[in-house]
């Protein structure tokens, strides 16, 4: 059995003070520039405040982070749902779960944000860093952990950490979390908390497989999808170049050249493309570096920091890398290859136009590649213009 929030009802809620959360939560997100709720928020946290479990639609920029975690930081602070305060070594209050580890840095440092001045504690369990180190930091237990599902499933296994005391599990991106074959860790995970326990179910899509992982794992879930999920941003100036595929490297060049100076997010299919793409940028003068997973994590942690301080102008990645990354003022995104889903299109080129401002989105397209483009037009309502490649 499953309710549907009304759609109506961002409209009713002008400011966070009306959300019904604890004063120093309000007080951390009115610090750090927010004044209005964005839909998701709106509509997801009064039912996750009250214990509700949540199937959301909610793609990357709308502000889904924070609709989560409010909430659950707040449970955990009002001791809402048997939350106790503290617990056995190495006990876990509240789990958030991530794809990919760059997300789950990103949604660490957001969460860190919120509880300042609170009293909690947040601890980040991802591979690609030193598993020892992060282990004792878990040790005394922790209020709430965001982890990947693999390195979490390995702390499980060396009983570093428990999950006896846990009361809410979130799963973040989770159409990416079954995309990279993680339903049967996911699966092996929820396994391992207590019965009663809270189930947070956050997804840029709402594919068959997502609704099945839904009803094995939520009770009796409220489904929210806030009305502007189904189309891209108005901000968003869409546009097209038709090129051969042996001339989009050319063709980006001259409109880099062209727009010298703005921020750029380029996506390809494959890592392979990312490497040869960023390689030929940089030998036509523009500072490029590609971000996938065939690279270590410091040379990605590098690489994010480079663009996100300007000392790289594009940044080159496949659509894994880059999901829940969130990066201010990026001007333009352009789609090297044409996705295969409208849902992936939507996603990528929300990566720009973020935060009330505008943006550009341009797609280098094929002839072959003609049909995907006329989908992703008739399934989003998107109005691409064509440009003129020179």
């Amino acid at each position: 059995m499953t309710d549907t929030a009304p759609l109506s009802d961002p409209s009713d809620v002008p400011t966070f003070d009306g959300l019904g959360l604890d004063p120093r939560i309000v007080a951390n997100v009115a610090r750090a520039g927010y004044a209005t709720p964005s839909p998701i928020q709106a509509l997801a946290i009064p039912p996750i405040r009250d214990g509700r479990d949540v199937e959301a639609l909610a793609r990357t920029g709308t502000g889904k982070t924070a609709a989560f975690a409010l909430p659950v930081i707040h449970r955990l602070l009002t001791g809402a749902g048997d939350a106790a305060p503290s617990g056995p070594p190495g006990h876990v209050r509240a789990l958030i779960l991530s794809p990919t580890r760059e997300l789950a840095s990103q949604t660490a440092g957001t969460v860190r944000t919120c509880i300042r001045g609170c009293g909690l504690t947040v601890a980040l369990a991802i591979g690609g860093a030193p598993k020892d180190r992060q282990a004792r930091a878990l040790l005394d237990g922790v209020d709430i952990l965001v982890a990947t599902p693999g390195r979490l499933l390995d702390h499980l296994a060396d009983a570093t950490i428990t999950l006896d005391h846990t009361t809410c599990l979130v799963l973040d991106e989770a159409d990416r979390m079954l995309d990279l074959g993680f339903v049967e860790d996911v699966r092996a995970i929820a396994a391992r908390l207590p019965v009663r326990h809270q189930t947070l179910l956050f997804s840029a899509t709402m594919s068959p497989a997502i609704s099945a992982l839904g009803r094995q794992l939520l009770h009796k879930p409220l489904q929210i999808a806030p009305p502007e999920q189904a189309a891209p941003p108005p901000r968003i100036r869409q546009q097209v170049i038709f090129t051969p595929a042996a001339r989009k490297a050319a063709s980006l060049l001259a409109v880099l050249r062209r727009e010298a100076g703005g921020r750029t997010m380029v996506f390809t299919r494959t890592k392979q493309a990312a490497d040869a793409l960023a390689r030929t940028l940089n030998t036509g003068g523009v500072t490029a570096a590609a971000l996938h997973g065939d690279h270590g994590q410091v040379r990605r942690d590098r690489t994010l920091d480079d663009f996100r301080r300007g000392r790289l102008l594009v940044l080159v990645a496949t659509d894994v890398m880059a999901r829940g990354i969130d990066v201010e003022g990026v001007a333009l995104v352009v789609n090297f290859d044409i996705p295969e889903q409208p849902e992936t299109y939507i996603h990528r080129i929300g990566r720009t136009a973020r935060a009330g401002r505008r943006g550009t989105a341009l797609s280098l397209c094929d002839p072959a590649e003609r049909l995907k483009l006329r989908d992703i037009e008739r399934q989003s309502g998107a109005r691409i213009t064509v440009i003129d490649p020179t």
